[in-house]
């Protein structure tokens, strides 16, 4: 699953109408996932009212996942474009020089729908951005299917090889065969060189080989977040290494995919989402049938999943959020403290007024009530008014997080001011009815 704690790089999140303006509106479901939005409505708050208050937090581990997979597929070209470029140097010489140049033309198609995702923001992107997935998924099929026939041709040349050197006429008999000869080292990024290069070998015979540095799934994310692919590395001052070497190899992309399909696809896993039985089946024959392992396979799951949240999820997220600042498990107990110093209150006023108390002695009247009708317009309203003023707002019982997100905290300083309008006004009501009301001693 993606580290959704992660923050993000620390900067103004603005309107969709201009570069320099601040956020105007709520924000959307999309936004909210491409972590465009601050707390209380991030992703990270996002995800755990999924968790505590849907129950539902699988489907969006599963959203998050499959964008994880589009992520490891977009690190995957980028890298096997660089690979390409630091092997073949000049690309006029050499016998490999028309596939080279065939490679490095679908790369710079991809490279001009901006492969890394290095948008100029979500303003008219939604379009372009699925026109840069169509290629990458175009591209990893291509690649897989030149991967698969690469390792037939392979095979048949051994075949006929093998038996050419049988039916020879002179061909040295097993006997008179050299036992000691000795063979050329070969270096280590040699033979990962070899192994890692896609196109060249199957995914088997890459399988088989041990992998010269960790894979992409337990650290190449938490290596990109850290600035790996940015200006600030260190070598040949470009912030990638120099060597043809991959952080993310094709084994990693399958890898991926079918963790998705047996952890939330398939009948009886680990974390089942329900998805229409035509979609689930679609994805399974295109993974284990067709071998696919393209980000285009999960589209339609993706975007049933998306649509649910945004239908059922997002809008109570925003209520409990943007409209208010109290979890469930508070507004129990404000309503249950509040409902328990009424009735204090009452007593109290009751009391006072059949004993004869003088007024100033009913003065105290003025707590009870006041922190009751506190209690009730807090669960009522689900907001605190005074944590809200505050700038606080709750993420689970009792843990609370500032609120950055501009519009919100605007949103959040109306609604405390009108709610303590209310309670003032009641609370005088009440007070003035059990303070200035005749006494008679029973």
């Amino acid at each position: 699953m993606a580290n959704i704690n992660d923050p993000g790089p620390d900067r103004d999140f603005m309107d969709l109408d201009g570069p320099g303006e601040q956020r105007t509106r709520l924000p959307t479901l999309l936004e909210v996932l491409n972590r465009e939005t601050r707390a209380p409505v991030d992703l990270f708050s996002f995800y755990i009212y999924m968790r505590d208050q849907q129950r539902s937090v699988d489907y969006l581990d599963f959203w998050l996942d499959v964008a994880q997979h589009l992520l490891l597929c977009r690190h995957y070209v980028s890298e096997f474009r660089r690979s390409v470029l630091l092997e073949t140097p000049d690309l006029d010489k050499g016998a490999g020089s028309k596939r080279s140049s065939q490679v490095l033309n679908s790369f710079d198609q991809l490279r001009n729908g901006d492969v890394n995702g290095n948008g100029a923001g979500p303003a008219g992107s939604i379009r372009s951005n699925r026109t840069q997935d169509q290629r990458l998924s175009a591209f990893l099929r291509s690649d897989n299917a030149s991967n698969h026939s690469g390792a037939a041709s392979s095979t048949d040349n051994k075949d006929s090889t093998s038996d050419s050197r049988d039916s020879s006429p002179s061909a040295l008999p097993t006997a008179t065969k050299p036992t000691n000869e000795k063979r050329p080292p070969t270096s280590g990024t040699q033979r990962s060189g070899l192994t890692q290069r896609s196109g060249l070998i199957s995914d088997e015979q890459r399988a088989r080989t041990p992998p010269t540095r960790p894979s992409f799934m337990s650290s190449a994310l938490a290596a990109s977040s850290h600035g790996r692919y940015s200006s600030s590395g260190h070598g040949n001052g470009t912030g990638v290494d120099s060597t043809p070497q991959h952080t993310v190899q094709r084994a990693d992309i399958r890898a991926s995919a079918e963790k998705i399909l047996y952890t939330y696809l398939l009948a009886g896993s680990e974390r089942e989402v329900i998805l229409p039985q035509q979609i689930v089946q679609a994805i399974t024959d295109d993974i284990e049938g067709a071998g696919r392992d393209d980000p285009e396979v999960f589209d339609e799951g993706k975007e049933y999943v998306y649509q649910a949240m945004e239908r059922d999820a997002f809008p109570g997220f925003l209520r409990a959020k943007a409209l208010g600042n109290l979890v469930p498990p508070h507004l129990m107990l404000r309503l249950i403290t509040g409902l328990l110093a009424m009735f204090g209150g009452f007593w109290a006023a009751f009391i006072l007024i059949f004993t004869n108390a003088s007024r100033a002695t009913r003065c105290w009247l003025i707590l009870p009530f006041a922190f009751g009708i506190y209690s009730l317009a807090s669960h009522q309203y689900t907001l605190d008014p005074i944590i809200a003023l505050a700038g606080w707002s709750e993420l689970t019982f009792f843990k609370f997080v500032k609120v950055r997100e501009s519009f919100v905290k605007k949103i959040l300083n109306k609604r405390a001011m009108i709610v303590l309008w209310w309670i003032f006004l009641i609370t005088a009501a009440i007070c003035v009815l059990f303070i200035f009301v005749p006494g008679k001693h029973l």
